[in-house]
């Protein structure tokens, strides 16, 4: 019995050194996988820039989905809103005149369909940015944190330019949290920070955080309009 008490104080001091919960990471893997089970919901994602990076704003992407159905977002930049929609691996965007295949994109427009490619729904992307954590470990109530392995916090910073090439960060840092209930992913958010080279060659500072809400769970119904639909 004594033993048994010493090796229960050493597992308890690891974790409290360490601030990693073995159960966490399986518990969010769960509450992701029940939300992809689901025939469709909506979602929000909100970044926010701080500091320097504030003048690089972006405004939110609103979005619904539909289990092996249509998925359909609008992004606000700026004044212009862009709308795309997907079906499997098929994805189109809305130009000033029509829909098009966004693979038809050409020339000043290529890189829209490259930014395109790289698109993920909330089941996915969480899918990702869990397998970036280190440490995920449980907090108060059902909210799951830890930080970004710094390789992870520099492939969400590395920035896609128009002609298909990265700008790597340095100074990568970040973290992460997600939100449960009833044993499914409600929201989560992740903020990353570090310093990117632009196209002028100029250095700038990148710190970010984006709000995911998940809403709408077994309600959301994907309308598109014929001529997305013959696009996909």
């Amino acid at each position: 019995m004594k033993q048994l008490f010493v090796l229960f104080l050493l597992i308890a001091a690891i974790r409290s050194v360490s601030g990693a919960d073995g159960n966490a990471v399986l518990e969010i893997k769960n509450a992701i996988t029940k939300l992809g089970e689901k025939p469709n919901y909506s979602w929000i994602s909100t970044p926010k820039s701080e500091g320097a990076s504030a003048n690089l704003q972006l405004g939110s992407t609103e979005g619904k989905t539909e289990k092996n159905g249509f998925t359909y977002f609008r992004l606000t930049v700026g004044q212009n809103t862009v709308e795309a929609a997907f079906k499997g691996a098929k994805s189109a965007i809305k130009t000033e005149n029509d829909w098009e295949p966004s693979q038809a994109l050409q020339g000043d427009r290529a890189w829209v369909a490259r930014r395109l490619t790289a698109f993920k729904a909330p089941v996915a992307e969480a899918e990702d940015l869990l397998a970036k954590v280190q440490g995920l470990r449980k907090e108060i109530g059902n909210v799951y944190a830890g930080d970004l392995s710094q390789s992870g916090v520099k492939e969400l910073l590395s920035m896609r330019t128009r002609d298909g090439q990265n700008s790597m960060p340095t100074g990568a840092k970040g973290w992460a949290k997600f939100w449960v209930r009833d044993n499914m992913l409600v929201r989560y958010q992740y903020n990353v920070q570090g310093k990117l080279m632009g196209q002028n060659q100029q250095e700038s500072d990148i710190n970010r955080t984006t709000t995911v809400e998940i809403k709408d769970v077994g309600s959301t119904t994907v309308q598109l309009p014929d001529e997305a639909k013959k696009k996909l």
